[in-house]
């Protein structure tokens, strides 16, 4: 009877759970006792970032403390206040640094600038700004570009269009975006992007490694450093992942070493230079320590940035665009009224420097990462005692999401017309770009963190983008699935499965 009697009140209190989950609560999580929040956040999981979005719509100060189970370490401050990124980013920016935690959850990212914080994050900032911004690199990245889009996306395009085969443009951005960003970073080209659709050992990697951050963030932090201990679940993908990126990095540093040992150092000869042999044959002058570890940290980091988030702002672009066929066309003409003809003699490629004139394109480009930007939120936790503008209070334990992905959906930021595709908001009356606060759009970060490739990034997308929709029309496969993976990296999930054909009679 005691046996019944047990029985019957946990089956009361699960009904009394989904009840209270199902009831209406002004559309907030119900807080339970001992479990906190939980319970709303797994029926919501699959559809995290559109869950976290209405809910914190429904809180007036637009900034929502998730609650996690008692002694978790799950508390969560969510906000998309723009007078809240400002301080936290900019205003109040020392108190703000990344953090322990945030080191610890992502741990695979080493000691480079996206994990580094106070004297090592000013001194790595300052010598990649000087890299980056370089006329070198900048010629390198140019002629990068040019050559992966030349013998490379275009190449398997006109193969795709020409059999009739359907290709996941994701994958193939993936691809492109990888094997240019190795070649600025390394040196070398992978040549992951072929008609042959090699497989991807660093990109899958990758992607195992974000998706184990990303589980991170939704458990308590004691049970995934559990499964870390005993190597099951998400820890042990990461922990694979961690082997596979490891190996390759190391790879590719030690046959730089040899390179640069052997005395084929660093020529300014116009044609520009890799970031990594940067580093080695200038380490004395830029005041570096290169051991292997700095090394593979730097690589990895500059990786992620220049590969992942672009690959995905490219993926999230095109799929937006066979939504509305009309914005494609207005690039199209844009293309044909501002740029000079390239077709025969450059097979259907622009100019780069031509490029940064197409205001309509950049606008697109904006729009995109307003309602999908690649990283969906970021991660912040004070050092000393604050208060918001917003009037919540933080301490040092605080850990504090910046919800990206729900500060492009917001009316309060954006307007009533907020989940519209509408490029137009970024032209100014006199048609030019229309500039944007960084603490309301946050897709390059803000403050003194704000996105050191950012240039780049546009650059690329711009290129990408002018190629395709200049010499190929695409349609999206019938129904196909397009929603967000769950991960750190705005990825789809399912990719985007495409037909691509040919435009054959394109007058200029």
């Amino acid at each position: 009877m005691p046996f019944v009697g047990f029985f019957e009140i946990v089956v009361a209190v699960i009904c009394y759970l989904i009840f209270r989950c199902l009831s209406n609560n002004n559309g907030l999580p119900t807080n339970f006792p001992v479990v906190g929040m939980m319970p709303d956040l797994l029926l919501n999981y699959y559809n995290l970032h559109d869950w976290a979005t209405e809910t914190i719509k429904r809180n007036h100060t637009f900034t929502f403390l998730f609650k996690g189970p008692w002694f978790s370490n799950l508390n969560i401050l969510t906000t998309v206040d723009p007078a809240n990124v400002h301080h936290i980013m900019s205003t109040n920016f020392s108190n703000y640094p990344k953090g322990p935690q945030y080191k610890e959850i992502f741990d695979i990212l080493g000691e480079g600038i996206f994990n580094s914080d106070a004297d090592m994050w000013k001194n790595q900032r300052k010598i990649l700004t000087g890299l980056v911004n370089h006329k070198r690199f900048y010629n390198y990245l140019v002629r990068t570009i040019w050559n992966k889009l030349e013998k490379g996306l275009l190449t398997v395009l006109e193969h795709v269009s020409e059999n009739g085969l359907m290709v996941d443009l994701q994958d193939l951005f993936h691809r492109f975006t990888f094997d240019s960003a190795c070649i600025l970073v390394t040196g070398y080209d992978p040549g992951c992007l072929s008609i042959e659709f090699p497989e991807v050992q660093f990109s899958s990697a990758l992607d195992d490694a974000e998706e184990s951050i990303y589980y991170r963030y939704a458990v308590p932090e004691s049970v995934w450093k559990l499964q870390r201990w005993i190597g099951i679940g998400h820890e042990k993908k990461m922990s694979k992942a961690r082997e596979t990126l490891d190996h390759i990095l190391a790879k590719y540093i030690s046959m730089k070493r040899e390179e640069v040992n052997k005395g084929n150092r660093m020529e300014d000869d116009g044609e520009g230079v890799d970031i990594l042999t940067s580093c080695m044959s200038e380490r004395d002058i830029l005041g570096l320590e290169t051991d292997d570890k700095f090394l593979r940290d730097i690589i990895l980091n500059f990786m992620i940035a220049g590969s992942d988030t672009t690959s995905a702002a490219l993926s999230w672009f095109f799929w937006i665009l066979s939504q509305n066929p009309k914005v494609e066309s207005k690039i199209r003409e844009e293309l044909k009224s501002k740029t000079s003809t390239k077709d025969n003699e450059n097979g259907g490629l622009f100019d780069i420097e031509e490029l940064k004139g197409l205001v309509y394109l950049h606008a697109a480009l904006c729009e995109t990462l307003r309602l999908y930007p690649p990283v969906p939120f970021e991660h912040k936790a004070p050092l000393m005692p604050d208060i918001l503008p917003s009037g919540h209070r933080v301490v040092p334990k605080s850990k504090i999401l910046i919800l990206l992905y729900s500060m492009g959906r917001m009316p309060s930021i954006w307007g009533e017309d907020c989940l519209e595709f509408k490029p137009e908001r970024w032209i100014t009356e006199k048609g030019g770009i229309k500039h944007e606060p960084s603490y309301k759009f946050f897709a390059f970060n803000a403050g003194p963190r704000t996105c050191l490739g950012k240039d780049v990034a546009f650059t690329q997308m711009k290129a990408v983008a002018a190629a395709i929709i200049h010499n190929y029309h695409f349609d999206l496969v019938n129904d196909h699935p397009v929603v967000p993976r769950l991960s750190v990296i705005l990825h789809m999930k399912h990719g985007l499965k495409v037909k691509v054909t040919k435009r054959r009679s394109v007058e200029y």
